[in-house]
């Protein structure tokens, strides 16, 4: 059987790769798909832009940047949660906003769990192990509604 992808929302290309080299460290084998803006992640979640028509997957965790070029992640995050296809999508915010407001807004958005990425190489792998852990393999998420085209979760 297939896994899901993850949905790796992030601009910063240095983030991005110690992201992927810490999943590789920990042995998690999902894919990653990597979107780089708001825009471009609401564009693959409902398939529209540079992804219409497109069979994408839906994603088994969405995890998310807050400081984002075109649309920010807690506008993407309401978005999520506005639309049936995609309410109960896991979304995990996963920022260096250290900000009480953003942890707050972020919850109050729907957010299914907010992690400061650690700025010490050992710590984020750790926390991307534990985020595996948790998301990938203990997390069962109710079933969704379809999304559009017919890819489904």
């Amino acid at each position: 059987m297939r896994e899901n992808p993850i949905l790796l929302v992030e601009d910063n290309a240095d983030d991005e790769a110690l992201t992927l080299r810490a999943f590789a460290k920990n042995k998690i084998t999902h894919p990653v798909t990597v979107v780089r803006d708001g825009a471009e992640a609401l564009d693959y979640l409902f398939h529209a832009g540079a992804y219409a028509g497109l069979n994408a997957e839906r994603p088994q965790v969405v995890l998310l940047d807050l400081k984002l070029p075109k649309i920010d992640g807690l506008e993407v995050l309401k978005r999520i949660r506005a639309d049936p296809r995609t309410a109960v999508l896991p979304v995990v915010i996963l920022t260096s906003s250290k900000q009480e407001s953003d942890v707050i807004e972020g919850y109050r958005s729907g957010c299914n769990s907010y992690v400061r990425k650690p700025v010490d190489f050992d710590q984020f792998i750790e926390a991307a192990r534990q985020l595996g852990l948790y998301w990938l393999n203990l997390n069962e998420p109710p079933e969704p509604d379809p999304l559009p085209g017919g890819a489904h979760g």
